[in-house]
């Protein structure tokens, strides 16, 4: 054996007690106790110390293009007048002409490593793709995808930002992508002059090209004009269920609940996947009201307990949509948590979930998981349990992936004086 980790609190088998985890070749071997013995000569061997053990922790929806500009372009105090305005995407824009493979590249890795040592072993990225920034973007996220490729999986999503409609020359660049090997398609139809007409194209090409969509939907003051609707008749029409994600959703914040539950049966019939992104979301929405301002953020709990696969992202990382962030998830569904007020623990392990199996399916992932004969994506977390993982912020300890260790990361430890104070 490779590798046996010890003494592991399983987060998917929590009544189990203690496990051990044997890899070889890259692979989970078995699951089971006192492998160490059975195994004979081992590699490595690591006591995980009855602490939680899961699979590779999964960023759904990330955007590492685009992250730490947030010096290029500050927004202004909240207090002045006009500050609590914020449009992202005309703050963003006219820097991308300026971004180099280079500069690109450089941000990109700092914000992926990160999430490396915050436990993350797969990874959807969005990528934008318009004149402006042209595949430069592309080419800088792939580079870096295929040059971390032993420590992360990384798929990438291309999606025009700006508009695809109104900027010309943007289809062009997304199909040069498509061509290119991008697996993934996304959307934003509320930068585009024409919404509707930007979802319908979008599909069509996701069906050309034989490509899943991720497609960012729903975010305003207003629950009016939402383009879920016209995302759930095209999933229908063209059979594309199980690959279709909708990311924010945030006007469903805005809606009763009953409204919600309602539509959430809807998504999880057509298999329309949710990936809610608390940090921007509560940034950016309600800044059009001074006080009682709404919080914005979807109920992930709500979708789930209706039947859709829903996960938790981080989105953006210090930029003008999210000025702030470690690429810690699980950070991210401790925010969800106080955001949506939820405190029970079941509803807490459920959260813990979003970030890694329900995630896999929200992504078609076919070999994740704690199981024999699946890659040895491993995480030790400071926890017993994933509700506490979520409740306390607990970090990751250790990382391994395929087998081979990629994070260590050493507790605190309180230094007491060698004798008591007088």
């Amino acid at each position: 054996m490779d590798l046996v980790v010890t003494n592991a609190h399983l987060a998917d088998r929590p009544d189990d007690g203690p496990l051990d985890i044997a890899v070889a070749d890259g692979k989970i071997a078995a699951i089971g106790h006192g492998l160490v013995t059975a195994a004979g000569e081992v590699g490595e061997s690591y006591d995980a110390g009855g602490r939680l053990v899961c699979a590779g922790l999964i960023e759904t929806h990330i955007h590492l293009d685009k992250s730490r500009i947030i010096g290029r372009c500050p927004p202004p105090p909240s207090h002045e007048p006009g500050g609590r305005r914020v449009n992202p995407v005309t703050l963003t824009a006219p820097l991308k002409k300026e971004f180099t493979i280079e500069d690109v590249r450089q941000r990109a890795e700092a914000t992926l490593y990160e999430c490396l040592v915050n436990g993350t072993t797969r990874m959807r990225t969005q990528v934008e793709i318009d004149p402006g920034i042209g595949l430069r973007g592309f080419d800088a996220v792939q580079s870096l995808a295929a040059d971390y490729h032993w420590a992360i999986d990384i798929e990438l999503c291309v999606f025009p930002q700006d508009g695809l409609t109104n900027y010309p020359g943007t289809e062009e660049l997304l199909v040069a992508a498509l061509k290119r090997g991008a697996p993934v398609l996304g959307a934003a139809p509320r930068y585009d002059s024409d919404p509707s007409a930007q979802i319908e194209r979008i599909f069509a090409l996701a069906r050309e090209f034989d490509v899943d969509l991720d497609l960012h939907l729903d975010v305003g003051d207003s629950p009016d004009q939402m383009h879920i609707y016209q995302v759930l008749e095209l999933t229908e029409r063209y059979g594309r269920g199980g690959r279709v994600v909708a990311g924010h959703m945030a006007k469903l914040s805005l809606l009763p609940p009953a409204e919600v539950a309602a539509l959430a049966r809807r998504l999880a019939d057509a298999g329309i996947g949710v990936t809610v992104l608390p940090a921007t979301d509560l940034y950016l929405m309600g800044r059009e009201r001074d006080h009682a301002v709404v919080r914005g953020v979807a109920d992930a709990n709500l979708l789930s307990a209706n039947g859709v696969t829903c996960s938790l992202s981080s989105n953006n990382v210090l930029n003008p949509a999210t000025p702030f962030g470690d690429c810690s998830l699980i950070r991210m569904a401790n925010l969800h948590a106080n955001v949506l007020q939820i405190g029970a623990p079941e509803q807490l392990r459920e959260l813990f979930q979003m970030l890694t199996g329900d995630s896999a399916r929200l992504l078609n992932l076919k070999d994740y998981g704690l199981v024999p004969g699946n890659p040895a994506d491993l995480v030790v977390i400071d926890a017993a349990t994933p509700e506490q993982a979520i409740a306390e912020i607990r970090p990751p300890l250790a990382v391994w992936k395929r087998g081979r260790r990629t994070v260590t990361r050493h507790p605190p430890e309180l230094v007491r004086p060698s004798q008591p104070p007088p």
